[in-house]
This record gives structure tokens, C-alpha cells and sequence, in this order.
């Protein structure tokens, strides 16, 4: 059985050793777009640092729908926070670049450009980026490439979606931000209407092994082999390996 309450007082120990070893006087920055994994990752940033090291950025792209929500999570945590429309940099992004993006491209671009915005807040407020993803959407790739799948360190990589929600209800978050439906806020459709299954399913077949639907299996399975190499290091060159010459 998952110990909700075990998990959070070792996270919030993992973040205070992190910070010893990583910046002790430093900030934590993320991103918060109010929904269950920025919340909890701001929640235990909170509680491993203190509020007034836990900085949030919530950046709409033009209007954001559930803007209320980011600002609900920074009100009820009472950590700092700044507001950075992004739409201009996107917008001035797709018209600088000579030829029509792909749509994937599209897609990707605001969580490219929120993430430099993260990273800019971060630099000039002495701090450390949190990695909000968890092990459901890394599992399937469900994260975008050096834009929410970036970060520093990483609190809930290895929690999925149910067990962030356990996490969060230990942490006594508002019950509207741990059981938000996922959405990514980009192409307008929730995160298990992309995926094509719900994140139960998921989250039972990584811990268990067990699906129902092999159809389903065959999907998962194959999302997973092909978006695995997002969390490998960088693959790099050494010329200094001795590599042995074929005979």
C-alpha cells in the first residue's frame, strides 16, 4: 500500500538534502498552472523551505481559462508569485521562423518559451527550478523536451498521477487543485483524451504490471519504448574512450 504521509516527510527531507548540497541559501522557482503536479510540487517546496523560498510563475499564453486556479494554489500557500504573459514571445516566435511549423512544433513552443521564462526567474532570483513532471507522463512521454520535462531536481518523477494526488491531500491542499482534470493547456483536449486512456489504467499497469486491454498494453508499450530516451542523459562523444577496432 501506498504511505502517502512516508512519501511527503522523505521528499520534504530529499528537497532540504538537495538545497544543502545545491544552494543552501537558494529559492525553489516553478512553474504553476494550478493543476495537481505544480501544486504539489509547490506544496512540498513549501514545506521543505518555507514559503518565503518557494517562488511561483504562472504564465498564461494570451488568456488562460484556469488562471484561477494557479492563483488559488500561490494564495492558499501564500508564496510569492509573478504573472508573465507569454503570448507575445510566442506569437513573435511563430512569425520570425520563415516556414510553417509543424503543428507538434506549435504545440511545444509555449512550454519551450515558459520554461526560459522559469529559468530567467529563477537566475535572476538566486534559484533552483523544480521538474513538475510525474512518472505517469514520463512514463508515456508525456512531457515536453526542455520545456516542462526540464528542471533542476525533480520531486515527483517517481510518484504517478494517483500517488501525487495522495501526496497532495496529505499536504492539505484544496481538494479543486488535487483533483483538477489533467489538461495540458495547449491544444484544448484533456491529458487522457491525447493519451488515449485514463491515468488508472496507467498508474495500475507501471505499478502492477496488470492491464485489461491489450490493445491498450500495445499502446502504452509503444509510447514508452519510443519517448524513453527523454530520460537518459544525453548521449556525448568520447574521444578518450579506447574503442577497439573491429577485427
Amino acid at each position: 500500500m501506498f504511505d502517502a504521509k512516508r512519501t511527503a516527510d522523505e521528499c520534504v527531507r530529499w528537497i532540504r538534502d538537495f538545497f544543502e548540497e545545491n544552494g543552501k541559501d537558494c529559492n525553489a522557482v516553478l512553474g504553476i498552472s494550478g493543476g495537481k503536479d505544480s501544486s504539489v510540487a509547490a506544496a512540498l517546496c513549501a514545506r521543505a523551505l518555507g514559503k518565503d523560498r518557494v517562488i511561483g510563475v504562472m504564465m498564461p499564453d494570451g488568456e488562460q481559462a484556469d488562471i484561477d486556479m494557479a492563483q488559488l494554489l500561490c494564495s492558499h500557500l501564500g508564496i510569492r508569485n509573478y504573472t508573465v504573459n507569454i503570448k507575445a514571445a510566442t506569437d513573435g516566435l511563430k512569425s520570425a521562423i520563415p516556414f510553417e511549423l509543424s503543428e507538434q512544433s506549435r504545440t511545444n513552443l509555449a512550454p519551450r518559451v515558459r520554461m526560459a521564462v522559469v529559468y530567467a526567474v529563477s537566475q535572476s532570483m538566486n534559484g533552483r527550478v523544480v521538474n513538475t513532471c510525474n512518472l505517469s507522463e514520463d512514463w508515456v512521454g508525456y512531457a515536453t523536451r526542455y520545456g516542462d520535462g526540464a528542471g533542476d531536481f525533480s520531486p515527483l518523477s517517481h510518484l504517478t498521477v494517483q500517488e501525487v494526488k495522495a501526496v497532495g491531500r496529505q499536504l492539505g491542499l484544496p481538494d479543486v487543485l488535487v483533483d483538477k482534470t489533467p489538461i495540458d493547456g495547449l491544444c484544448g483536449k484533456t491529458d487522457e483524451d491525447n493519451l488515449g486512456f485514463t491515468y488508472a489504467v496507467l498508474d495500475r499497469y507501471i505499478r502492477t504490471g496488470l492491464i485489461d486491454d491489450p490493445a491498450i498494453k500495445e499502446v502504452i508499450d509503444k509510447k514508452h519504448r519510443n519517448n524513453v530516451f527523454k530520460l537518459k542523459l544525453m548521449p556525448y562523444y568520447d574521444p578518450c574512450i579506447d574503442i577497439k577496432a573491429d577485427e
